[in-house]
């Protein structure tokens, strides 16, 4: 992480995009209604998009690894 360390609820938070299906749908296809959706909602509404991307420095619908 950049300036602060990762909390207990950002943790808690960033699993549940991890274990989301449209995150996961989105994140294994990179392309489609499902993606786009994701690409536009992670930044403004999802508090989990937000906590995953705070947590592991990448998008909710970037592919990991």
């Amino acid at each position: 992480m950049s300036t602060k360390e990762a909390t207990q609820l950002d943790k808690a938070l960033a699993k549940i995009c991890e274990l989301c299906p449209v995150c996961l749908h989105a994140r294994h296809h990179q392309k489609g209604l499902v993606y786009d959706f994701v690409k536009n909602v992670e930044k403004d509404i999802c508090p989990f998009c937000k906590a995953y991307e705070r947590l592991h420095g990448k998008k909710a619908h970037e592919r990991r690894g």
